[in-house]
């Protein structure tokens, strides 16, 4: 048994519109499930020298893509649109479609961007963001109680 929740306290039943509206008010149901529809699955992998990305993308070419460093974040970006016209003896039929997405990565520190490297190849796009030598300051200091 489960229990629905009335919008009414005078309804004798629950309308049925609410209940679908109670169904779907989940905003993780539709962002979940279109973001995962709309942006393309990205794989992170770490080197002693790298981290590397992996975005697949089949089905696009490399100057789709719009890949930049802006205050610390990788942001890897595509917009692409196509239209197609069949025009016939008694009809025309047009079709277009758009897609875009964004993604975006918080760089961590020791990253040197001004050599990070991308490349496009069988529908995947690579990214290789290359490491510095992080120096870890130690230091000892010893804190008087009062």
């Amino acid at each position: 048994m489960s229990l629905i929740k009335w919008r009414k306290p005078n309804e004798l039943f629950p309308a049925f519109n609410s209940m679908v509206n109670d169904f779907f008010r989940d905003d993780d149901f539709f962002d979940s499930r279109f973001r995962k529809m709309s942006a393309p699955a990205v794989n992170v992998m770490e080197t002693d020298e790298a981290f590397k990305l992996e975005v697949a993308a089949p089905g696009m070419k490399k100057e789709d893509f719009k890949v930049e460093v802006d205050n610390g974040y990788l942001i890897i970006s595509s917009e692409t649109k196509s239209e197609k016209e069949e025009t016939e003896e008694n009809y025309t039929r047009r079709e277009f479609s758009f897609s875009s997405f964004k993604r975006s990565f918080w760089l961590p520190e020791g990253i040197k961007e001004d050599k990070i490297k991308a490349t496009y190849k069988d529908g995947m796009l690579y990214v290789n963001l290359p490491k510095t030598e992080v120096k870890k300051v130690e230091t000892k200091k010893t804190i008087s109680i009062s």
